[in-house]
């Protein structure tokens, strides 16, 4: 067994990948082959709701609350958080919620997100408030609160407005929860948010 296992790994080891250079990002060349959008928000909205998700352009916080009160999953609901400010009508306090599990039972959530990307329908969201991340995962719905002028058109251009000084958390959240492993069958909501809900706010909020 040791001598057959011996032989092997020495062939591998005769066909090894020479090493390759990494691109350079910053190339012009490069640049100028990656994929772009005439209309960034269109594309995004229209990701996004091919992925189960939902998209709004709005012009201001007012506007969001007349839209979320046309839901009827934010009608439905009983538990409701915001972590911006004048939106939605909360009925818990975030800021008194210590135990991350306390969220369990929260039915729509409104939360803020930095920017999106227009190329998969995904959103770049950060939370440094302790227990507060848990909502993004552990509310039945999601509505992310997003400035209209931040998209980007693609994943490389994401990647270059990260920035990770210090730990912290940040996850991009593309459509509701979903899976599709068992017979291939599309369950939404499986382990994590039913709905998700994008608006894009034209003014600053």
């Amino acid at each position: 067994m040791t001598a057959s296992k011996d032989h092997i790994l020495s062939q591998l080891r005769k066909q090894s990948v020479p090493k390759t250079e990494l691109p350079d990002l910053q190339d012009a060349k490069l640049k100028a082959q990656w994929v772009t959008y005439a209309d960034p928000a269109q594309q995004f909205s229209d990701t996004l709701e091919s992925v189960g998700g939902l998209c709004w352009r709005v012009k201001n916080i007012e506007e969001v609350n007349q839209r979320l009160a046309e839901l009827p999953v934010y009608q439905e609901s009983n538990q409701i958080c915001s972590l911006v400010s004048d939106c939605g009508q909360p009925t818990m306090n975030v800021n008194e919620v210590t135990d991350p599990h306390d969220f369990k039972d929260v039915d729509f959530a409104i939360l803020p997100g930095e920017f999106c990307v227009a190329e998969n329908g995904a959103v770049w969201t950060t939370n440094d408030g302790g227990p507060q991340r848990t909502l993004y995962f552990l509310s039945q719905h999601v509505a992310l609160i997003v400035p209209a002028s931040e998209i980007v058109p693609h994943m490389h251009a994401a990647y270059d407005r990260l920035t990770f000084e210090n730990p912290s958390f940040g996850t991009f959240m593309s459509g509701p929860s979903k899976t599709a492993d068992i017979e291939q069958s599309l369950v939404i909501g499986a382990h994590g948010a039913r709905s998700l809900t994008v608006f894009l706010v034209e003014e600053p909020f």
